[in-house]
């Protein structure tokens, strides 16, 4: 492949005094903008109450879902101007937007759209300063115009001397600089939502664990040995591929790993046939089963722009920037409430496991059948022999939770999640809605006990990934009978390097 010559133009700005007024410049353009946000907000909410006084509750409820629609598009439009944590924390509420209505839901859907790029001139810097010279000299060929561009970085496409071909993941300027500052502001953005629309949403809790996790984001050498590690836990695996990663061509600001070719999630349902959409869809929920359950460790963005899927029905994950890894014992507290809710359906012992873990408070005298009904909302498909994800599953089942004046509203108040729960609620519904979308249908209950209890296989890809022998040493644990205590290692195997197993 004949190299690109043609030169980068561009010089990064040298650290100083005018480069600290500009960042302090920027700071304040951020905070003015979300303090502007807030104001119209807060005073636009104001205007809504005032009319719904005296009013019945149909006109409560219009008045409601209007502000609710034209508040979405509002924060829509300011965070897709923020790059950065901002921009990200609103893609990581889409999940949640679900449960809103339409319109409000599609304004927030934007947010997961590219973005403008960056000048190839300051990407071509970021390379420089990371790995000590220009793309030019460290790829055969290198595309300065990205294939796409996010809300942290921007994806593109080299090659290497040896003739492989990349992905190169430059993270924008300045975007480490401004965490701190943008998720204390976060904060009061998340407050303002639920303030009028997420009814229950716990912002304190979902800001406390994206604090947590996009620190670790924005360091890519992390997110390099966490997809590495992921490599080497599924190498040779029937359905699951992860690209390998390029040490040498990866830094904190950059990162390479193999290219891979494959049906994006809009290519997937328009060129494959049914078979293959449900094959993919099995592929894409055991992959987060199996890291949840088994491995310890679990990409927290299940983005359908992070899969690329294959005619076969397997599936290339794309993305580790966002892993949650289960801290010990961490996992062995809400894997009791699970087995009470899926494997002996038993409301009275979830009720009893749930007040013992501290997820409900003393003497919330709550009907055991109402707390069930409630909390087994998203496990729904576990319950039953067979089921079918609809796209109005995750948005009827959120709306259902989230109303605060529903039959589960004293459940709602009683709960007392830990925050760190806050991304495994991210990905149970994000892998149900991308279930819905593909009209997934198959032994849900079965192929969960697969993972629970060592369950006979079912589905299409039990089979194969029950003979597929697991590499040694990743960490990986046998599945428990209902009832045990704790997690443990298959024979011969050790965790993955920062990634306990509960014991």
């Amino acid at each position: 492949m004949r190299r690109r010559l043609s030169p980068v133009a561009g010089r990064a700005a040298r650290p100083g005094r005018s480069g600290r007024r500009g960042r302090l410049r920027t700071r304040v353009r951020r905070v003015v903008r979300l303090v502007r946000l807030g104001g119209r907000r807060m005073m636009h909410l104001a205007v809504v109450k005032a009319r719904g006084i005296g009013a019945d509750e149909a006109r409560r409820r219009a008045l409601d879902e209007r502000f609710t629609i034209q508040s979405a598009a509002d924060v829509a439009a300011e965070l897709g101007q923020l790059k950065g944590v901002l921009m990200k924390a609103g893609q990581l509420l889409g999940v949640i937007a679900d449960g809103l209505p339409p319109e409000a839901a599609a304004a927030l859907a934007t947010l997961q759209a590219d973005v403008p790029p960056m000048a190839p001139s300051l990407a071509a810097e970021v390379v420089r300063a990371e790995l000590g010279s220009s793309p030019e000299r460290l790829f055969l060929d290198w595309q300065p115009v990205p294939v796409a561009a996010a809300s942290i970085g921007q994806v593109h496409r080299a090659v290497l001397f040896d003739g492989r071909e990349v992905a190169v993941k430059v993270q924008y300027p300045g975007v480490a600089e401004t965490i701190g500052p943008d998720l204390d502001n976060a904060e009061l953005l998340y407050r303002l939502f639920s303030s009028f629309a997420l009814k229950g949403f716990d912002a304190r809790a979902f800001v406390e664990e994206l604090r947590a996790r996009m620190t670790e984001e924005l360091d890519y050498r992390r997110e390099a040995a966490d997809q590495q590690a992921f490599a080497r836990a599924f190498a040779g695996h029937p359905f699951v591929r992860v690209p390998d990663v390029v040490p040498d061509r990866s830094g904190v600001r950059v990162l390479t790993t193999e290219w891979v070719e494959g049906w994006t999630f809009a290519e997937l349902v328009a060129h494959a046939d049914h078979a293959t959409r449900q094959r993919a869809a099995e592929a894409v929920w055991r992959f987060g089963q199996r890291c949840v359950l088994q491995l310890g460790m679990f990409n927290g963005d299940p983005h359908p722009g992070n899969y690329r899927f294959h005619p076969d029905g397997t599936v290339s994950f794309l993305d580790f920037g966002l892993v949650k890894r289960w801290d010990p014992g961490e996992w062995d507290l809400l894997r009791p409430s699970l087995d009470a809710i899926v494997v002996s359906r038993d409301p009275g012992a979830l009720v009893a496991t749930m007040e013992h873990n501290g997820f409900l408070r003393a003497g919330h005298g709550l009907d055991p059948q109402l707390v069930y009904d409630y909390v087994s909302s998203p496990y729904v498909p576990y319950l039953t022999d067979s089921f079918t994800f609809t796209p109005s599953f995750v948005p009827d089942t959120l709306r259902r939770l989230l109303d605060r004046g529903g039959p589960h509203a004293g459940v709602m108040t009683a709960l007392d999640m830990p925050s760190s729960f806050v991304i495994l609620d991210r990905v149970v519904w994000g892998v149900s809605a991308l279930l819905g979308r593909l009209g997934a249908t198959g032994p849900w209950r079965a192929m969960l006990l697969e993972y629970l209890n060592g369950g006979p296989p079912a589905g299409h890809w039990g089979g194969a990934e029950q003979r597929w022998p697991a590499p040694p040493g990743t960490g990986w644990v046998t599945p428990r009978p209902v009832g045990q205590t704790g997690l443990r290692p298959a024979d011969g195997a050790g965790p993955i390097e920062g990634a306990p197993w509960p014991t």
